[in-house]
């Protein structure tokens, strides 16, 4: 009763993007589905006993149990996604400290970049971090972990409306990396904001809510796009932040040498100091990083490896914004 009165064979979306993560303590799988680009049903909320445009299970995240692939709990991050920001990306089981006592909890974020934290056992909500790069939500229940949005900023009354972040994200699904003995997550943002501008009549759009999505950059930009991002997940705060003019393209990598490695849309492979975020070096490639970089050793000697080769949103969504850099027009995938 969660889709607006839509009956089962209109309800569509959800894609699961990527692998799940296992809770070996609870026993638990947690998977990740995204929105639906059919958003024109669920926009106008009907007024039906019983019946809301919440949309379940999209944004959400499902706790299966693997034995028998039976939902345990679910908990949904944003209701009724108009604006295809997915919840979307990895689930990490950590034990943080919450009200003093350690705690498995599931933590995880969307395009947005609000980071929601829930009791891996049950699901229960327990807080959100936000940091502060999206414009549309403007408050989360503490209780619930509900998001409130700016009704201004909804798409489909004929109006283009701006909003942060960019639909490739904030975070797209390359993974974020986490530090245990530091508490530190290391995220790969890219800082760019998206207009949902209508389209013509009898034009379909990126949506169904007759709307189609063009890159810009934020309204206060300085020009520098990407930005790599320190959060400690126990004090809730930045512990730094490194930016740059070329679009992160890459997932992060933190290792247990305290080096965390980052590839950007210039080509570069960039490896930072873990705990200050004091550039060590950086290397240019064949072509563009575009995956999660890896650690291995052979022979005694410590690699990092990436893949390259541009394709995915995170690597084409962003040349309009720094037309300078020119990459090669030949494509190819390479290690």
């Amino acid at each position: 009763q969660s889709w607006n009165g839509l009956p089962l064979e209109k309800r569509n979306g959800g894609s699961v993007w990527i692998p799940g993560s296992y809770d070996p303590v609870h026993n638990l799988a947690f998977f990740a589905p995204g929105n639906t680009y059919d958003t024109g049903p669920l926009r106008n909320p009907i007024t039906q006993p019983g019946v809301t445009s919440d949309a379940l299970y999209l944004d959400s995240t499902l706790a299966l149990q693997p034995d028998t692939g039976k939902l345990a709990w679910h908990f949904q991050h944003q209701a009724n996604g108009q604006w295809d920001l997915d919840w979307a990306f990895e689930r990490m089981v950590l034990q943080l400290p919450i009200n003093g006592l350690p705690q498995n909890v599931v933590v995880t974020a969307g395009k947005q970049m609000i980071f929601d934290i829930v009791e891996a056992e049950t699901g229960r909500y327990l807080s959100s971090i936000d940091l502060g790069l999206q414009n549309l939500v403007t408050s989360i229940d503490p209780k619930s972990g509900a998001k409130i949005t700016d009704p201004n900023l909804l798409p489909g009354d004929g109006k283009t409306k701006m909003i942060c972040p960019h639909v490739s994200g904030g975070r797209g699904w390359m993974p974020t990396s986490y530090e245990p003995a530091t508490k530190i997550l290391y995220v790969p943002i890219v800082e760019a904001c998206m207009d949902l501008v209508p389209v013509a009549e009898g034009e379909r759009g990126s949506l169904s809510t007759g709307v189609r999505w063009t890159v810009r950059p934020r309204p206060e930009s300085d020009g520098k796009y990407g930005r790599l991002q320190a959060l400690n997940l126990e004090t809730r705060k930045t512990a730094w932040v490194e930016r740059q003019r070329a679009p992160l393209t890459t997932g992060t990598l933190v290792t247990a040498g305290g080096v965390v490695f980052v590839g950007s849309l210039d080509r570069m492979i960039l490896a930072y100091d873990a705990a200050t975020g004091a550039q060590i070096w950086k290397t240019r490639l064949n072509d563009v990083p575009s995956s999660a970089p890896i650690s291995y050793s052979a022979k005694g000697q410590e690699y990092i490896a990436v893949v390259v080769g541009p394709g995915g949103y995170q690597s084409n969504s962003y040349d309009v914004l720094v037309p300078e850099i020119q990459n090669p027009p030949d494509h190819g995938a390479a290690i």
